[in-house]
């Protein structure tokens, strides 16, 4: 059915097909943000892709077959999870025409046609940034098979999806045969939405709850209802994008799983919190992408040195508006270069609100998984995580509470039964790792310092998965 991912699944298939070993860690720090245990001089040992024992030196009973991986003076963490990305979205500046069209510099098929080309190589950029596991929340019908290709691929994340977006809004720009978001008007058209995906076995149904004026809350909650009622006979679970307030609180009390962005409206209020609590949603906050779009608009934008050297250059370069043909320039973009401080403002008083939340619902006890929404405008896909990093800690979030939402909390969010076996270095898990040059427990700053990643049992240095 799609040519173009057979082609590339038959590239790609013989690097999944590596031979399974036994292999031992030694000497390191283990640290499992789950329970907060922390081991030195650890022995992890791995057979196959499956972690089998872990202890001390004085402890450990290595296989006489292994093979020795000296880690002393390193840290060893679960592998990362980015539990929010889209990879029919390059991160670059003509992967959203809907918010900016530049079709006329570059066509969106084009746009799409290389996002697919490049698959692999975006893959290996998450994986690069210590990211093991990802959850793409949405995207066209051909998610499903970007699912099948991570699998099939040695150098590439796990991957959970989504499919198309149940919307309240229209994006037409984005329709080339494939939608990625769909715009229901009745209740009864979103059932008949989700009993469409639901063969295709999704991790999740997302819903897109845009709140405008032609849109309000309540106008488009009877289909959230059904979109969940719906997917609840199905057996899915539901994430919903609610950036407002009293969106958010509708999602929640008609029972969304996950929450993929924070709210970025008003502060969280103590009703609020209470239902979070008691429903026990998680959320996902996508600090990073609320600056993104504005600042890459207004010519302000700041990479982090990781995304610099671990994002895909082409990308990167897209991604100055001061080279855009003369003439060919949409107001929104000529609008923020106009008045780039009034754009920054606006950026500082969302994390205002945003990072007071995050605190808020933290210390409340709701479960927070760490995730980007990487691949939209700005926000690159890997490395991004990274800056997602700098926001929670400026949120007043610990290094360990960082990487437990990261690690064990996110392994919840990718959820079923790959989920179960993530997360933690313990025996039974799955042998997705990041060995650190450097204790990120002093400063969180620390968790790019990679030395090595070990997916699915294999150990790749750290220069030799990305070029």
């Amino acid at each position: 059915m799609w040519r173009w991912f057979s082609t590339l699944a038959i590239s790609f298939a013989l690097l999944a097909s590596a031979p399974a070993e036994n292999i031992s860690l030694t000497g390191g720090t283990v640290i499992n943000p789950r329970d907060g245990r922390i081991i030195p001089k650890a022995v992890v040992s791995i057979k196959g892709n499956t972690i089998e024992d872990v202890s001390t030196a004085a402890e450990a009973k290595p296989a006489a077959d292994a093979r020795v991986i000296d880690c002393t003076g390193k840290f060893i963490l679960p592998g990362y999870i980015d539990t929010h990305v889209h990879f029919f979205q390059s991160g670059g500046l003509f992967t959203r025409p809907d918010v900016v069209d530049l079709n006329a510099v570059r066509p969106y098929a084009e746009e799409l046609a290389t996002v697919k080309r490049t698959l692999p190589d975006t893959f290996a950029r998450h994986l690069r940034s210590g990211i093991t596991s990802v959850v793409d929340v949405g995207g066209p019908l051909w998610n499903f098979e970007v699912r099948k290709l991570a699998s099939e691929t040695a150098k590439a994340p796990r991957v959970a999806v989504a499919a198309q977006l149940i919307s309240s809004v229209a994006r037409p720009q984005l329709d080339l045969g494939d939608p990625p978001i769909i715009q229901i008007a009745t209740p009864d058209k979103g059932r008949e939405l989700v009993r469409k995906l639901a063969p295709q076995k999704p991790d999740y149904i997302k819903i897109w709850y845009v709140v405008s004026p032609d849109s309000p809350v309540e106008k488009f909650r009877p289909i959230v209802k059904a979109v969940i009622e719906e997917s609840r006979r199905s057996k899915l679970r539901v994430a919903v994008h609610a950036t407002e307030l009293e969106a958010a609180r509708a999602a929640v009390e008609e029972g969304a799983d996950l929450l993929v962005h924070s709210v970025t409206d008003k502060p969280v209020d103590e009703a609020f919190v209470r239902l979070m609590q008691a429903r026990g949603t998680t959320l996902t906050p996508t600090l990073v992408v609320f600056e993104r779009y504005s600042r890459t608009f207004a010519n302000k934008l700041e990479l982090t040195p990781e995304e610099k050297t671990w994002g895909s250059a082409e990308v990167i370069a897209s991604l100055d508006v001061t080279k855009l043909p003369e003439g060919k320039v949409p107001s929104r973009i000529n609008d923020a270069l106009a008045n780039p401080d009034a754009v920054v403002e606006r950026v500082r008083q969302t994390y205002e609100i945003a990072l007071k939340n995050l605190k808020t619902l933290h210390d409340a006890g709701v479960r927070i998984a760490t995730g980007t929404d990487a691949g939209n405008i700005g926000t690159i896909h890997g490395p991004s995580i990274f800056r997602e990093f700098q926001l929670m800690r400026e949120a007043g979030l610990t290094p360990m509470q960082i990487l437990q939402c990261t690690t064990s909390n996110a392994a919840r969010a990718f959820g079923g039964p790959t989920g179960v076996k993530l997360g933690a270095i313990e025996p039974g898990r799955l042998a997705d790792m990041v060995i650190l040059n450097a204790n990120p427990l002093g400063d969180i700053a620390r968790a790019s310092d990679i030395h090595a990643v070990v997916k699915n049992g294999v150990v790749y240095p750290a220069e030799s998965i990305a070029q």
